[in-house]
């Protein structure tokens, strides 16, 4: 991009080529119906929508806001987004209903995929968090133009942290996300927030994508990413798919911790007994590395108190049976976790410049908020709780998202559970109002809800951004 705007090519943002945005070659652009599966309404779900829908892809485009009822705060916000552009964009809101076979994600992408123009050729899903760059859609389009053999693009979030210690585990526990953009776009699996398809494989349910998700489906982007896999597919993701994905102001450790119950939760999901075999893999495997990871800084812990009690008792080392072995290993651990917060920073500082330079009108993200000594804590707690979550996922087969209890049963969804009166009143990440009525934030602490004890657990200062 640097080098096609010392070429004199001001538009690098949107296209490499500017002869690209030549009318001859607008006009030959495929048409793109972009599905929006919608719950609550929450700080930063106005500046998204509007990043979505002020798209600068030159091809036909048309924008479906999905929600379950009129009752849903989204509904409201969304008719009036809707009002302002009705002259400008080709958008409407749909009422999905409720879901009864898979999870209303799932149901409302399947009812805005039928409800998609009968010309459309590609389908892009994105998540109400997503803030998209003017020219993110023309860029998946490109890829997919350019290789028919892509069955899913996608992207990944670049977390900007609110400050709590709940944001910064959020942001460390999606850095492995990144690791897509390593392997020369090639990938094996997905962020559900943005996912670009064929729309003839809706209309045709090929390889079953339909019936897959539709009966049963807990999570969409773990179900297309298991279809994928068992038929061969290839999944892909261009180089600028990276969007910026602002955290709740008032992202508190509890909402954290419900989060973290949803993201292990998947893997007790599966469409097949390959899948299955792959997400015990993928349990174990987690698990195993989380309390790896952890476990040093407890031993280095060890002999670090060791050392001081030696030196606060004034013993020497010739009297004691103590060696040095110990704080050599710990000096090394000290290195290595120098070392990786120096790489997570170049990492972020890298998305942070692509997604300034994506987004040129846009005000300009920076690294000055991102609290480094917050972000080694999270390395610590994000790695301990994986492995108590995935557990408590792997006994109780059922989670709460978004105010609906769903019930797994052989790896799919057998029952569905509402009521208003409890659950969350926020969802976890955005802290959107779920229903109507504007309740105060959720009070429940991480200890009653990992473990119905009567201790209580205190949320750490929150900072502004």
């Amino acid at each position: 991009m640097k080098d096609a705007m010392k070429c004199g090519n001001s538009f690098a943002f949107l296209c490499h080529d500017i002869n690209e945005l030549e009318h001859t070659n607008q006009v030959n652009l495929p048409r793109v119906t972009v599905v929006m599966p919608l719950k609550g309404f929450g700080e930063h779900n106005l500046h998204n929508w509007k990043s979505q829908i002020t798209s600068l892809y030159g091809g036909p485009l048309e924008f479906l806001f999905v929600v379950e009822s009129t009752e849903d705060p989204a509904y409201h916000a969304v008719s009036r987004l809707i009002r302002d552009f009705k002259d400008d964009v080709d958008a409407k809101i749909i009422l999905a209903g409720l879901s009864t076979t898979c999870s209303q994600k799932i149901h409302n992408q399947l009812v805005g995929v039928e409800r998609m123009h009968k010309d459309t050729k590609y389908v892009l899903f994105l998540d109400d968090d997503v803030r998209l760059h003017p020219g993110s859609i023309g860029a998946l389009t490109a890829e997919m133009e350019k290789n028919p053999e892509i069955f899913i693009q996608t992207g990944y979030p670049l977390d900007l942290p609110s400050g709590s210690l709940g944001s910064y585990c959020i942001y460390e526990y999606h850095m492995p996300c990144s690791m897509g953009f390593a392997t020369g776009g090639k990938t094996f699996f997905l962020w559900g927030g943005c996912m670009m398809m064929h729309a003839d494989d809706f209309r045709r349910d090929n390889y079953g994508v339909v019936s897959g998700l539709r009966d049963g489906g807990y999570s969409d982007d773990m179900t297309l990413a298991a279809i994928a896999g068992a038929h061969k597919r290839l999944i892909t993701s261009p180089p600028v798919a990276v969007f910026p994905h602002p955290l709740a102001s008032d992202l508190s450790f509890s909402r954290y911790w419900n989060y973290l119950r949803k993201q292990t939760f998947v893997l007790e999901s599966y469409i097949s007994r390959v899948n299955w075999l792959m997400n015990r893999g993928l349990f174990s495997f987690h698990c195993y590395l989380s309390w790896g990871f952890v476990a040093p800084y407890f031993m280095a812990a060890v002999h670090i108190a060791a050392a001081l009690q030696i030196y606060i008792k004034g013993y020497s080392y010739e009297e004691t049976t103590c060696t040095t072995s110990g704080l050599l290993l710990a000096s090394c651990l000290a290195i290595c976790t120098l070392t990786e917060l120096l790489s997570m920073w170049n990492l972020t500082r890298i998305e942070v410049q692509l997604c300034n330079m994506l987004s040129p009108e846009a005000p300009k993200l920076s690294l000055d908020y991102y609290n480094w000594s917050l972000i080694f804590v999270a390395l610590l707690v994000d790695n301990f709780l994986y492995p108590i979550s995935a557990f408590r996922s792997h006994f109780s087969q059922s989670i709460n998202w978004s105010g609906i209890r769903y019930h797994l049963k052989n790896g799919k969804i057998n029952k569905i559970e509402r009521n208003r009166g409890r659950g969350p009143k926020f969802t976890d990440l955005g802290g959107k109002h779920l229903y109507g009525k504007k309740g105060a934030p959720p009070k429940a602490s991480f200890l009653s809800s990992l473990a119905r004890s009567l201790c209580q657990w205190h949320q750490p200062k929150k900072y502004e951004v």
